[in-house]
Order: structure tokens, then C-alpha cells, then sequence
């Protein structure tokens, strides 16, 4: 799932509220749950966390995090079963005075499937995990294979999420007793070519319906990955999202991050081009159909609070309180959002025309 504009907006805005606040001790509870994890067993741990926190020396201290465990363990109690993509919870005492109680407790389901357990007690909130959902704009699928393994994953931000992996039944290089050379490495070549299939059949099911896919990254140790890509195997539509091939070390887990770590360019450029086709779109409007387009905050703003704007450009320049603001009300009207780098020629130039864009549904009177 991608992120709408109107969620990124209120997940900053949920990470800036607990950001702004600071214990004087290591006393705010933070608490990640992944994605099927057992809430009961979360609520256990957390009893006997309670039990620990009555050794804290610090009369205040001591009772500020038994106050918000306790706070976390009745709040999840009104869950019957921890969220599809898991759950994000956090307490603590956000009264900065000594001696003071206000005990806080909120919650989020993230945008994106948890796969990490946290249980933390710091000075601050642990939000890092969820500030890299914020920063996810696309996702791409990613396949490490080779004659015998073969992983299927997407790249949502940062983080890899790992769908499946499959084990083929290609013997090993020594050929069985009794079986001559050839007839082995027929039988060989078969089981790879089966392989190579379930593969194939594998990437279509998992990425060619999936909203928000920019496109496949594949690679792997040896020349399987290119037969999986130059052959016979993919359909035509799995194929064209196909964006780089490249020579791997490893498979399995080391060799989905080793895919990632290598196309770091690719996947640079391609949001690079992504800014560069909407720019090129706002600006080609512009000359040729003015008032399908506005710009300057002024007449954006009104174009916006009308539900005029198809798609709204952003100068990364800007502070982030405007970006945030122009946010919020494209999340009312379904406008997409685009936050456009100083990187390129068209995002230089947004930022001489005022920073702010719009590609219009229909003209407007001005």
C-alpha cells in the first residue's frame, strides 16, 4: 500500500506530536507489535515488566513507568486481536514538572506491516520506524534467484518486505549413481526450467496487480535470473516493469539487500524521471493550455479549497509547515501530492515560480 497524501499528513503530524515530548527520565514506554503477533503475550510481557519497575530506586520515576504500563495494558485490552498491520503503541507522563502526573496513551496502525518487536523505555518516544513510512512514496518488487532458491520481496522506503521464497528440486552438479552424464543433465536442465516457471508464474501473482508498483528489480549469483527475464517465462506486462538485472553474490535475505544496495542508482533516476514527466506535463500545459494549470500560493490555494487540482507540486524548499498545511487540504479532495527535488532542471524552475504548482481537473475563473 502507498501512502494517500492525507495519511502521510496525519502520521507527521501523529510522529510530531509525540516527538515534542521529553521525560526527565527514562520512563516513556514504547511498544511495537508486529504484524499476527499475539497481543496476549504482549500484555503478559508487559505485567512482568511492571514487576521489574518496582525496583527502579526513584520513587517518581518508578511509579511514572508502572503508571504507563499499566495505562498500555488496559489500552490494549480493547483489542481483540492485534491489527493486519500490526500496532504502534506508546505511554508515558507528559507533565515535565517533577511530582506532576498527566499519564498519556496512544496508538496507530501503521500504514505498512510491522515485521519488528520493540519494547523500549527511554527519555523519548522510539518513532524512527514509523518516520520511515512516512518517507515511503513508491515501492518496487524485488526477485534474488538462482538454479535452486528464489525470493520474491517489495521495497517499501527503506524497508524490505518479504513475500515468499521458493526451493526448486534441481539436483546437486554431481550426477546420480547409474544415471549417465547426459541423461542427468537433461534431467537437470528440466528441473531448472521448472523452476524458472514457478518463478515467472510467482511474479505475476504477486506484483502485476499490485496499486503502486514502479517496477521489478531482479538479480542473482549465475545467468538463471537471465533466463527468467530474456526467455519465454514472464508475461509481456510482468516484463516491462522490469527496471535493472544485476549480478548478485548471494540469495536469500543477504541477497535481497545486496539487490537493493546495487540498484541504488537505478532507483534514483527513476524518481528522478517521475519528477521530471509530471514537471514536464505541469509545463507543456502551461504554454499550450494555460488555465488547465495554476501557480504561486495564492492561486493554488484557491484552485485547492475549490477541488480544482488533479495533482499538487511542492517544492521540496519549502518549510515543511507549508508542505504540511498544502497536505491537509489536498487530502480533502483526493489531489495527489507530489514533492519535487531541486535536482533537476523543471524542479529548479518550480522553485523560481513560487514553489507551488497545480495541474488542474478544470479551469477555473480567476
Amino acid at each position: 500500500m502507498v501512502l494517500t497524501a492525507h495519511q502521510r499528513f496525519e502520521l507527521k503530524k501523529f510522529i510530531k506530536e509525540l516527538g515534542s515530548y521529553r521525560a526527565a527520565h527514562t520512563e516513556f514506554v514504547t511498544v511495537y507489535i508486529p504484524a499476527d503477533y499475539d497481543l496476549f503475550k504482549i500484555i503478559n510481557h508487559l505485567s512482568q515488566e511492571q514487576g521489574t519497575a518496582s525496583n527502579i530506586k526513584s520513587a517518581s520515576t518508578r511509579n511514572n513507568v508502572i503508571d504507563a504500563l499499566e495505562r498500555m495494558i488496559q489500552h490494549l485490552k480493547l483489542f481483540k486481536q492485534t491489527p493486519p498491520n500490526g500496532l504502534a503503541v506508546f505511554s508515558g507522563n507528559v507533565l515535565a514538572r517533577e511530582g506532576k502526573s498527566d499519564v498519556k496513551v496512544w496508538s496507530v496502525e501503521p500504514p505498512v506491516p510491522l515485521n519488528t518487536r520493540i519494547y523500549k523505555c527511554d527519555k523519548t518516544f522510539e518513532l524512527d520506524l514509523l518516520r520511515d513510512m512516512v518517507d515511503i512514496k513508491d515501492m518496487y518488487g524485488l526477485v534474488v534467484m538462482d538454479a535452486r532458491d528464489a525470493n520474491l520481496a517489495l521495497l517499501k522506503g527503506k524497508r524490505i518486505v518479504p513475500l515468499l521464497k521458493t526451493h526448486s528440486h534441481v539436483p546437486g552438479k554431481m550426477k546420480a549413481g547409474g544415471q549417465s552424464s547426459h541423461r542427468f543433465q537433461a534431467n537437470r536442465d528440466l528441473a531448472v526450467k521448472d523452476h524458472i516457471k514457478k518463478v515467472a508464474d510467482y511474479m505475476k501473482d504477486q506484483f502485476l496487480s499490485r496499486d503502486g508498483l514502479k517496477g521489478i528489480l531482479v538479480g542473482g549469483p549465475g545467468p538463471n535470473k537471465y533466463e527468467l527475464v530474456e526467455g519465454n517465462f514472464i508475461t509481456g506486462d510482468v516484463k516491462k516493469k522490469i527496471i535493472a538485472v544485476k549480478d548478485l553474490s548471494y540469495t536469500g535475505d543477504f541477497g535481497l539487500q545486496e539487490l537493493v544496495d546495487k540498484c541504488q542508482d537505478v532507483l534514483a533516476k527513476e524518481e528522478i524521471a517521475d519528477e521530471k514527466k509530471v514537471m514536464s506535463v505541469f509545463f507543456n500545459l502551461l504554454s499550450t493550455k494555460q488555465e488547465m494549470t495554476a501557480y504561486g500560493d495564492e492561486q493554488v490555494r484557491l484552485a485547492l479549497s475549490m477541488g480544482a487540482v488533479e495533482t499538487l507540486l511542492l517544492s521540496e524548499s519549502l518549510d515543511d509547515d507549508v508542505i504540511d498545511e498544502f497536505d491537509e487540504i489536498a487530502g480533502k479532495f483526493s489531489t495527489e501530492v507530489k514533492i519535487i527535488s531541486t535536482e533537476t532542471r523543471e524542479g529548479v524552475q518550480l522553485r523560481d515560480i513560487g514553489k507551488i504548482a497545480a495541474i488542474l481537473r478544470y479551469p477555473i475563473n480567476t
